[in-house]
């Protein structure tokens, strides 16, 4: 998503360029190109798929919605594992028309993952709990906070469900170090996520994410808390913004892994 202007080749290419070896997806772009096609684009690279985003939207109370989001996520979990990839990062949803019942909302969200960690399991593929920051509870992801993700998580074995640690979301919370620290030493750190907080917030907030270093998030502490809490797999850049979208496509990523580079490792 952070170079969403890059057809899967040409994303492909670039990260062959610029020596980064594994790629983030999303559903979406996959889809439109064919998940097997996209599976064979990738892998003949050489690259990695890191995870597919996203799963979730689960707090639904209509049961033909409710049915609807557990055959939508099944289907995420078979294309996640046809990409290769292990992870599957869910965004759970958020109020349904009608309810102020946030912790309703998040007991749905366990419900569904009763029915679908099991089911993801068997395709190898892990489910992941993103926590959004709390501007996002009503519309999109009832779960705020990397407690609040790993509360839920927790009820599953961690090869089944962990948890998304990205900066974005939880770098505000004075308790998401500890969260961090007891999410790694359960072994339920699936993916870990970069972007700055820049202000102020465009409108609509969603497209506001901060390119690496532009903003006030210290990144390289961030991932200095995750690599000390035993996390050893990828690091993914996610960045949703407009004004990245607009530039050239290759000249985004290759000043991303610059960034990352200056202001994480």
């Amino acid at each position: 998503m952070t170079v969403k202007q890059l057809s899967l080749p040409e994303l492909t290419e670039a990260c062959l360029g610029l020596g980064v070896p594994g790629i983030g997806l999303w559903r979406e772009p996959v889809q439109a190109y064919g998940v097997e096609a996209a599976a064979k684009l990738v892998r003949e690279a050489g690259l990695t798929v890191t995870t597919l985003c996203r799963g979730g939207f689960l707090t639904a109370t209509d049961a033909d919605e409710w049915t609807r989001a557990l055959d939508d996520n099944r289907a995420a979990v078979v294309e996640a594992a046809t990409l290769g990839t292990d992870t599957l990062v869910l965004v759970s949803g958020g109020l349904p028309p009608g309810s102020r019942d946030l912790p309703g909302a998040r007991e749905r969200i366990a419900d569904a993952l009763g029915i679908l960690a099991p089911f993801a399991q068997e395709h190898g593929v892990r489910l992941a709990i993103e926590p959004l920051h709390p501007m996002f509870a009503a519309d999109r992801c009832a779960v705020s906070t990397l407690t609040q993700a790993l509360d839920i998580a927790e009820r599953f074995p961690a090869e089944q469900v962990g948890v998304v640690v990205d900066t974005y979301h939880i770098w505000w919370d004075d308790q998401a170090p500890a969260a961090v620290a007891r999410a790694g030493a359960g072994g339920r750190i699936h993916s870990f996520q970069l972007a700055d907080w820049v202000t102020p917030l465009p409108a609509g907030v969603l497209n506001g994410r901060g390119q690496l270093g532009d903003g006030a998030i210290d990144l390289r502490a961030w991932r200095e808390q995750v690599d000390a809490a035993g996390y050893t797999g990828p690091i993914e850049v996610e960045l949703f913004n407009d004004a990245l979208w607009a530039r050239d496509g290759v000249e985004v990523l290759s000043e991303t892994a610059m960034r990352y580079v200056r202001h994480t490792v």
